[in-house]
């Protein structure tokens, strides 16, 4: 990508929210007096599962396509992704006029494979435990000579997440806390981009999988950390590392916890009991480590981002 080795800071994320502007939606804060009462705390909770798309991932991959140029994109794109980036890349190409592969694995959840195909996408399957998607990707990309877009570890797919952030501030104004998922750390990278600069006071706490310590490892060592594909609900979250740009963002600006599948199926009850909404197991992991008392948010006002909805309805009725 054309942005390698760029920092990203909030001018990059206030210059990718004007390229989303009318592109992307904003998403609602939701509120639930009942979830406040009980942790005696406001939260102010970010519905990027209401985002076109089901998730906050349309922001970046849309400026990431964008920044390529007209030139570039002609050729089409390659990406890889469990689901959320794959339809957010399929969405994006369509709108800005080429086509797009992408490489998902076999086990993919079916929503999010059907809707990368409504968009117009290329589905090329593998297997998550026993095959390199990054490899696939990278081949299959040198072998159209089309541009490879990485779902996190990119300046540019960095800046367009961290308009989550840009406009969570805007929106509920003080915070103390955000908290905001981890995967391979585009989304929480973004997010810091923003807040270090605009609100330099608000903690930022990110959330993985207990299972899944390669965001906690990665910080603790201060370099990139690569682990097995963990077993885990949060399959938005199950990659191997998190990336090497978001981890330059990342370092010595937040904090990361794990939290257990058994929370994450708490907290998709609570979603759509108290907030009314439809999560899918990675976009309430947030709101689950601060629902079971993993991040302590008594007394504080907290912005928590719902970072994606796309689960098919007979799997959210399984597991609640």
């Amino acid at each position: 990508m054309s942005g390698a080795g760029r920092p990203v800071g909030l001018a990059e994320v206030t210059a990718a929210a004007q390229v989303l502007a009318g592109v992307t939606s904003t998403t609602p804060l939701v509120r639930s007096d009942a979830l406040d009462g009980q942790l005696g705390a406001e939260l102010r909770c970010k519905a990027e599962s209401l985002q076109r798309t089901g998730s906050f991932k349309l922001r970046g991959a849309y400026h990431a396509l964008h920044r390529l140029g007209a030139a570039a994109r002609q050729r089409g794109v390659v990406a890889f992704s469990s689901g959320n980036f794959a339809q957010a890349v399929a969405c994006a190409a369509h709108l800005l006029g080429t086509s797009a592969t992408v490489v998902m694995p076999h086990d993919a959840p079916a929503a999010k494979v059907a809707a990368t195909r409504f968009w117009g996408a290329e589905i090329v399957g593998y297997d998550r435990y026993t095959q390199d998607r990054d490899a696939i990707a990278t081949e299959l990309a040198r072998h159209r000579d089309a541009p490879l877009v990485p779902p996190f570890d990119d300046p540019d797919v960095i800046a367009g997440q961290g308009t989550v952030a840009l406009e969570l501030l805007e929106q509920a104004g003080e915070l103390d806390l955000l908290v905001v998922p981890v995967g391979g750390g585009g989304l929480a990278a973004g997010c810091v981009a923003a807040v270090a600069e605009l609100a330099p006071g608000v903690e930022v706490v990110g959330v993985e999988p207990a299972g899944r310590p390669a965001a906690r490892r990665a910080l603790q060592q201060r370099e990139v950390v690569r682990l097995e594909v963990p077993t885990t609900l949060l399959d938005g979250q199950q990659t191997t590392h998190v990336g090497d740009h978001p981890l330059r963002v990342l370092l010595d600006r937040i904090t990361v916890v794990g939290v257990e599948d058994e929370s994450v199926v708490a907290a998709l009850r609570a979603a759509v009991e108290q907030l009314h909404l439809v999560l899918e197991p990675s976009g309430a992991s947030a709101l689950a480590a601060v629902l079971d008392g993993t991040v302590p948010v008594a007394g504080r006002r907290v912005g928590i981002v719902l970072s994606g909805g796309n689960i098919d309805a007979a799997r959210l009725a399984q597991l609640l």
